[in-house]
Parts: structure tokens; C-alpha cells; sequence
């Protein structure tokens, strides 16, 4: 609990990039970058990816009353790359705050893990995460697909307590609600992959 303390005290002082739903490119800061390599994250990332898995974006998600914001449902494809290399299955490409970006297939996506550290208490009231389950197992869809699955699924609320981290599959169909309430709620979501070299020719850059 002292070191999320710490971390939010950290990420007030951040204001550089600060969009109104947040920070992306969140490694350049030392202090978030620190946070992504230590022991126990590190740890849950490797169980699951493997002993070379490693930390390669974060996100600080802030939503509040003056920053209140609706996410639909969607799964994450865009990964951040060293450079442009035309792939077959990736793509459409696009550059985002001079990070060259792409849209990965399903094969390259089942190498990444998410986990989302909860700065403040994630509540049914504060717009929490919610997701379909069983959705990261189907591939990429397209928005028809994620629709239909919207009517046929029963969304979870991830409700998690401050200081609680949450483990996600980028292709697990998610998005959150507005906030209900006046309370705070932010998430710091790293990205971890199993390895820089995430297909032949590609390079995941650090972000």
C-alpha cells in the first residue's frame, strides 16, 4: 500500500503528455518504469509468458468527475514497433506521438499480458473495467463480431481494491461505463510481452 501511495504521489507531479483521460507512453518516467520491473510484477508476467517476458508500454488511466468518459466495447491490436515493416497479417499502420504503431494478429496478441495496478478502489460507481469472458480465446473480431458477442455475453465488472492488479489479454473484449460517482479512479496498465522480438522482422519499442 506505501508503494502505490508513493506511485500516485509520483504521477500527480507527471503532467507532460497528460491527455484528459490520462498518460500514455508512460515508461519514459523513471518512477513508472521502476514500478513495471519489479519482483512481483514481474513475477505474474513470467508465469505466464515465460522467463523473458518484460515490460514494453504503460498507460495511466485517470477518470474523475471533471474527466468522465464512456469506452466501448473493443479489444487492443495496436502494439507500439522500432519501425515500419510492411507484414503480412499487420497493419493499418499509423504513428502516435512519433511511436510507429500497427495492428497485430491474433498470433503475435497471444504473446502480450496487461496488468492493471488500481491507484484508487475500482467500484461499481466509478466506471469500472468491465468484459465479456472467454472473448480473448476467439481472435481478432471485427466491430459486427464484438457487437453480436455484446448481446450474447454477460459482462463482468472488475471490481478491485486499491492497490489491486488486474491481469488482461489484450484481445479480451472489455471497455468501461461513466462514472456514476465523484470518486477518483486511476489504473496504471502495463503491457508486458514474452519476448522484444515479436514477429519475424518486427521489434516492439518501449513506450
Amino acid at each position: 500500500m506505501d508503494a502505490v501511495k508513493a506511485l500516485s504521489a509520483c504521477l500527480s507531479e507527471v503532467s507532460a503528455g497528460r491527455g484528459r483521460a490520462g498518460v500514455r507512453h508512460a515508461l519514459r518516467y523513471g518512477p513508472i518504469a521502476g514500478v513495471a520491473r519489479t519482483p512481483r510484477l514481474l513475477a505474474i508476467a513470467q508465469e505466464i509468458l515465460g522467463l523473458d517476458a518484460f515490460p514494453f508500454r504503460a498507460t495511466l488511466f485517470e477518470k474523475s468527475s471533471s474527466a468522465n468518459w464512456l469506452v466501448v466495447w473493443h479489444q487492443d491490436t495496436a502494439l507500439p514497433l522500432c519501425q515500419h515493416n510492411e507484414t503480412q497479417g499487420w497493419g493499418p499502420w499509423s504513428v502516435k506521438e512519433g511511436v510507429t504503431y500497427a495492428h497485430a494478429p491474433s498470433e503475435a496478441l497471444s504473446k502480450v499480458l496487461a496488468l492493471r495496478i488500481h491507484l484508487d478502489e475500482s467500484t461499481a460507481l466509478n466506471g469500472p473495467l468491465h468484459v465479456l469472458p472467454g472473448t480473448h480465446k476467439l481472435g481478432v473480431l471485427d466491430d459486427g463480431a464484438i457487437r453480436q458477442l455484446a448481446e450474447q455475453i454477460s459482462p463482468v465488472e472488475c471490481e478491485v481494491p486499491m492497490g489491486g492488479v488486474l491481469a488482461m489479454r489484450p484481445l479480451l473484449v472489455h471497455g468501461s461505463s461513466k462514472s456514476r460517482s465523484g470518486e477518483r479512479r486511476r489504473v496504471l496498465h502495463i503491457e508486458f510481452a514474452a519476448s522484444p522480438q515479436i514477429a519475424e522482422g518486427l521489434r516492439l519499442q518501449v513506450a
